[in-house]
């Protein structure tokens, strides 16, 4: 933390406040784990679940979970994805589908949910037939069929889409995936890489339940059935949650339930996860654990005395075994790829990535010497990333040119964070690799340039504002490729134009106030800020840091909780808050720019 009078001041006292949640928050193992916003959608579709294939053992679970869904209904008579977020069509349609599943009679509340659930969702779809649902959905989600095909299977099931209801659920082409996946990325799937399970699950159902196609590709797919749910089977992780993802679980077994395969291992398995994730209140989260990203994020944002305080208290060396025994060892079951990347979580069901696998590497140089283990954890790691890196340069998420959907595209915040990776780790690679790894850099910085909009700014895609007309966080997009940019002098000054661009426009950005939004209107927040002096610091905008860090500290000196935002985008676009993401980015901010301003308690 701050020393001397600077201490006495706003940004002391919040460094130390900041510390000391995060101190409280940390896990016995020494990690943060986190809690993610409870969901409107997730609770919905569980509940969905549990009907389909649970048991009477079920019951008092989804009483639970039909309350808090009657008791979390939006002034509108509609959902959102997180208690924060506003309503829209998904949510509502979901919890309009699970409530109206709810035994006979129901009671007085759920009855006046379920009528201003309906009355909201006709004026938003205009009526509630099977052709209006459907166009509501391919009106948010466009030409990805990755949630609207799970969506209308849901509302098919719950009866929601008349006699004639699967005719309105898609038939996805689930038997391509008995081709090798070295293949996917020619068939220009509807769906994209990590809902393979869903894809299987869905398509299986549709089948079943309404056979489409002629006489041969009605055979075949009959025929790929059992090898289909063999292979469900072989990628479930042990605790049955399908890439710890409540809703994409309850899909899948929702789906082979109601295909006539209530007793298939994978269906017992989701069963087991869902009961095991549900919070006491009833409801559920969109996914169960982000530790290896929060943990990241924590020690590679603080700056500082704070982050002597945060590794004293923890163990450098402990967070650093954690970290390496977190590393995948070999191929993931569902996208495949090599051994080397690191997951988003801490449970078996996460997937490894670009983005956590960047931070995962930054962290291990932080938190230690590149002694052998981390060494060769780092060329696994490097190894990982450059087999991932697509044509264009940029970085994806997941898979390496897939699809032409989210998350198989490249994105700019990750590519950012994976050269700024590989900076870190070149000059402790042999003679071949640090070839490789410099040639991979310099493409990613081209993908950058060619990624940057004429105003400077960049968009990310795990990020946004839901008060934003585009959804798009522009401020906190570009802070994160600023940030990862700035991290090493070296990428700083290769990018000297484009950080020049970036940063003026986050200047321009700044509200009168000192905080930021998602651009230069709307609500400013706490995360957007965080990211956006932790930016800037050292830039030479020394008044926009200042001022920045005056409204971090005003908010976080105090004695009231932080507030979290819905800035979190999980798959299909579902929004979300974490906890723990107020604290780790207003410490990154204000432990930056507290070696660089001085404030006292006047200012703030």
């Amino acid at each position: 933390m701050a020393t001397g009078d600077n201490a006495k001041g706003g940004v002391g006292a919040a460094l130390d406040r900041l510390v000391r949640e995060l101190e409280a928050a940390r896990d016995p193992a020494g990690f943060w784990p986190g809690r993610l916003s409870s969901s409107a959608l997730a609770t919905a579709a569980a509940t969905v679940a549990l009907r389909t294939a649970g048991t009477a053992d079920d019951r008092a679970a989804l009483e639970r979970a039909e309350a808090w869904l009657c008791r979390h209904v939006n002034d509108d008579g509609g959902w959102g994805d997180s208690p924060e977020s506003p309503s829209n069509r998904t949510a509502t349609l979901l919890v309009w589908c699970a409530l109206g599943m709810a035994g006979s009679a129901p009671a007085p509340r759920r009855r006046a949910a379920l009528e201003a659930a309906e009355t909201w969702l006709r004026r938003e779809l205009g009526a509630l037939t099977a052709d209006a649902i459907r166009a509501g959905l391919a009106n948010r989600y466009g030409d990805d069929r990755t949630f609207q095909a799970p969506v209308l299977t849901l509302c098919a099931i719950a009866g929601r889409l008349g006699p004639d209801a699967w005719r309105a659920v898609p038939q996805l082409p689930f038997e391509l995936c008995l081709l090798p996946r070295t293949l996917f990325r020619y068939l220009r799937l509807e769906v994209v890489s990590y809902a393979l399970p869903a894809l299987i699950a869905i398509g299986i159902v549709r089948h079943r339940r309404r056979p489409g196609g002629g006489f041969l590709r009605r055979r075949l797919r009959e025929l790929a059935v059992p090898r289909l749910l063999a292979m469900a089977g072989a990628v479930q992780p042990p605790n049955g949650g399908y890439e710890e993802a409540v809703p994409l679980t309850a899909f899948v077994i929702m789906a082979l339930a109601a295909a006539g395969y209530g007793g298939d291992p994978a269906v017992r398995g989701g069963l087991s996860y869902l009961r095991a994730t549900v919070r006491p209140d009833g409801s559920w989260p969109i996914c169960t654990g982000l530790g290896v990203w929060l943990t990241t994020l924590a020690v590679n944002g603080a700056h500082g005395a704070a982050a002597g305080r945060l590794l004293e208290a923890g163990g450098a060396e402990r967070l650093r075994q954690w970290l390496l025994a977190r590393q995948q060892r070999g191929p993931h079951p569902l996208i495949g790829g090599g051994a080397g990347g690191w997951p988003w979580g801490e449970r078996p069901g996460a997937m490894p990535d670009a983005d956590d696998t960047a931070g995962a590497l930054l962290a291990l140089r932080r938190l230690g010497p590149a002694d052998g283990d981390a060494r060769r954890a780092a060329e696994r790691a490097l190894d990982w990333l450059l087999s991932l890196q697509n044509g264009d340069g940029g970085m994806p998420t997941f898979c390496r040119g897939w699809g032409r959907l989210p998350f198989d595209r490249s994105c700019p915040d990750i590519s950012a964070h994976a050269l700024a990776a590989m900076t870190a780790w070149q000059d402790d690679l042999g003679r071949l690799r640090r070839v490789r790894v410099r040639r991979a850099a310099r493409r990613l910085h081209v993908y950058l340039e060619r990624a940057q909009a004429p105003d400077g700014t960049w968009c990310a895609l795990w990020f946004g504002s839901q008060a934003a007309p585009d959804e798009e966080n522009r401020v906190f997009s570009t802070a994160r490729v600023v940030w990862a940019l700035r991290d090493d002098a070296r990428t700083a000054a290769r990018a000297a134009g484009m950080l020049e661009r970036a940063e003026q426009w986050l200047v321009t950005a700044q509200h009168a106030d000192g905080g930021w939004g998602a651009d230069a209107g709307g609500p400013v927040g706490i995360e957007t800020t965080g990211a956006a002096v932790a930016a800037l610091a050292g830039t030479g905008h020394g008044e926009a840091v200042r001022r920045g860090a005056a409204w971090l500290a005003a908010r976080a000196a105090g004695g009231d909780a932080l507030p979290a935002a819905p800035i979190g985008l999980y798959f299909a676009r579902l929004w979300y808050s974490e906890r723990l993401y107020p604290v780790v980015f207003s410490l990154a901010g204000l432990s930056r720019a507290d070696n660089l301003v001085e404030l006292d308690d006047a200012k703030t």
